[in-house]
């Protein structure tokens, strides 16, 4: 046998006591041994929820809102992606950016105390930088609050809410608010109230608006452009009109820096947008949305320690310490 020999020999040997060693251990544990080719991949798995990207939840930035209303520009925590309550990341584009404020939008449009009509004149159209709308100054008597503006708004026009739902329908302005019910087919609307008595909104975004469907008993069918049907109390509120745009919807970049400015970090390039050249699937329309009942807050976590018990006597105490270290041991 030569050196060479004697060498492959050698680590063949080592190999298949390797082989063996590990078989050994999958058995003394009650495992079935694997080839190596069909052995999986090894990952360090944690035990740590990674929180998704949802409807409602904002990753970006974080505002502690006073306890009265005010018009005055807030302070705001900049989140870079993370979620508010774990702070994992969970957007890995989004971090940086100009300095922002956030303006306190006042979503509600309720009619006066008695029933009649509210009527606000519109002082100033403000640019907001954390909305892709418009946002209205607006004012009635001494009462001054921010408003989310509509397409064609103009400073010095009043606009009306009104909380009433005649038997006829009403014809509508473009700019004054009406409960659902009030409203013809066809009325485009938008800041729709999602549950009687809450302030949970749709149709808020730049652009957006939905068109009044049908009415169903005392329910009111509404449609997104996209063809998606949502089913609202009567008596919710909305805005006729659609919401106005702070800028186009396709606005050139022009640079990698501008998108740094704009609070985006740079991506992987691996994702591409389908161009539909190999076809696309065709799928049926989402059934009807209701919005009955808003849902439940989630239940209250309540965590307990030796701290939270209160034993009057002190031998007793130093006992229930004593038990409790055994147990743990």
């Amino acid at each position: 046998m030569t050196k060479v020999e004697f060498q492959h020999s050698s680590i063949r040997v080592a190999a298949m006591l390797a082989s063996v060693t590990r078989s050994l251990q999958l058995v003394r544990l009650g495992q079935r041994a694997l080839p190596a080719a069909a052995q999986p991949l090894r990952h360090i798995s944690k035990d740590i929820r990674v929180p998704d990207p949802g409807v409602g939840v904002q990753y970006r930035y974080r505002v502690q809102l006073p306890e009265k209303y005010t018009i005055k520009r807030l302070p705001i925590q900049k989140l870079a992606g993370r979620d508010p309550e774990t702070g994992r990341v969970v957007v890995g584009t989004l971090g940086g950016g100009s300095k922002q404020k956030f303006r306190w939008v006042d979503p509600e449009r309720p009619p006066l105390s008695d029933g009649s009509p509210r009527r606000e004149r519109v002082l100033q159209l403000v640019y907001d930088a954390l909305r892709t709308c418009t946002v209205a100054l607006v004012a009635h008597g001494e009462h001054v609050r921010y408003v989310i503006a509509h397409e064609g708004m103009k400073v010095g026009d009043i606009i009306t809410t009104y909380g009433d739902i005649p038997r006829i329908p009403v014809r509508p302005t473009v700019g004054d608010a009406h409960p659902l019910g009030a409203l013809p087919a066809g009325t485009e609307v938008f800041n729709i109230q999602k549950y009687l008595g809450e302030k949970d909104r749709i149709c808020i975004n730049g652009g957006t608006y939905c068109t009044v469907l049908r009415r169903v008993g005392d329910r009111v069918i509404v449609i997104s452009p996209s063809k998606r049907q949502f089913s609202l109390r009567q008596e919710c509120t909305c805005v006729v009109g659609r919401v106005s745009m702070r800028f186009p919807s396709i606005r050139p970049i022009g640079s990698a820096q501008r998108l740094r400015w704009l609070g985006y970090r740079p991506r992987s390039g691996l994702w591409q947008r389908k161009t539909g050249r190999f076809g696309r699937k065709l799928r049926r329309p989402p059934p009807v949305r209701e919005f009955s009942v808003p849902p439940a807050p989630p239940p209250e976590v309540l965590t307990l320690s030796l701290h939270d018990v209160h034993v009057h006597d002190p031998s007793s105490q130093s006992q229930l310490v004593k038990t409790f270290r055994g147990r743990s041991n």
